[in-house]
């Protein structure tokens, strides 16, 4: 590999990488900083109330329609500092799937119109449904775990939210930058490189053939569907889409079909494309133990809410 071919492949995805994260984790200290917390957190905090989270929980949500980057930079800072528990952190990073899913809409939308039509909107129908099931049960299930938020004492309260001036807030989030982005740097650049190196090797790739290899449980869909399944697997997404359009317009794939093989190929494929380009930044952010954790959690309450919503489609179309 060439150093044209180095720099395409590792360096600057990695350059881009280190800046996306560090102005995530700027705002996230700004936000902190100002003491906008709270204010951030107004919109949802009906929900913050059903699912007995704090204010930081409630801005991270609002954050994550923006950025994951700084919604997860803002749980891990709230967390080193002793400010939610673990417990929370889970609780908050899996309310924050209903804005990351809203965030990457528009591009899966653009995609798929063109190449299914009226198929993308059953298949877009299926996943929405299933991120906000996926939201209310973390809230129904954190009302449960979460004891209720303690009273407050008033001081504690007036000092919270007492005003700050731009340039007092912009010098303690600088301060708590330097203190953070170096331990993360740490991290994440060991880990990409080490992702890489793996990718270029084609560990990732021979684990998507073996599973798509192993996808005898799925004769009841016709070959083609299997195919497309395979391909959005062993390539991309766009690809699996590309082929279930070319097959829905000649005809061999019927709309339920195209729809049942992305809603299969996406939960199968996601889990190693998470690891892949999830775990990189999420072990810089948070602890590596953690970040694979909370990826885990994150890929099993996704995988479960689309099957569930793939079975009913299924059943019932």
């Amino acid at each position: 590999m060439d150093l044209a071919q180095l720099w395409d492949a590792l360096i600057w995805p990695l350059a881009k990488l280190t800046l996306f994260i560090s102005l995530g984790l700027l705002i996230g200290q700004m936000i902190e900083a100002l003491n906008w917390t709270r204010t951030v957190a107004a919109a949802v905090s009906p929900l913050l109330r059903l699912g007995r989270l704090s204010g930081t929980a409630g801005a991270s949500f609002s954050l994550a329609f923006f950025s994951g980057v700084s919604a997860n930079s803002m749980l891990a800072e709230a967390y080193d500092q002793g400010r939610i528990s673990r417990r929370e952190l889970i609780m908050s990073n899996l309310f924050n799937s209903l804005p990351t899913y809203f965030l990457h809409l528009p591009s899966v939308f653009l995609i798929l119109v063109p190449l299914i039509g009226a198929a993308a909107g059953v298949y877009l129908a299926l996943n929405v449904t299933a991120a906000l099931l996926r939201t209310l049960f973390v809230l129904l299930f954190s009302r449960v775990v979460l004891p209720p938020p303690a009273e407050r004492c008033v001081s504690c309260r007036l000092e919270e939210n007492s005003p700050v001036t731009f340039l007092d807030a912009l010098k303690k989030a600088k301060q708590r930058f330097k203190d953070r982005i170096g331990r993360i740097l740490s991290v994440i650049v060991p880990i990409y490189v080490l992702f890489f190196l793996l990718n270029s090797w084609g560990a990732f790739t021979a684990a998507e053939r073996f599973v798509a290899d192993h996808l005898d449980w799925l004769s009841w869909l016709p070959p083609q569907a299997v195919g497309v399944i395979v391909l959005q697997m062993v390539a991309e997404f766009s690809a699996g889409a590309a082929a279930a359009g070319a097959l829905l317009a000649a005809g061999s794939l019927t709309q339920k079909e195209v729809v049942l093989a992305l809603l299969i190929g996406n939960i199968l494929s996601s889990p190693m494309r998470a690891v892949r380009h999830q775990f990189p930044y999420y072990a810089g952010i948070f602890k590596p133990g953690l970040a694979a954790k909370l990826i885990f959690w994150n890929q099993c309450l996704r995988g479960l809410s689309l099957t569930f919503m793939g079975a009913l489609y299924y059943l019932l179309a």
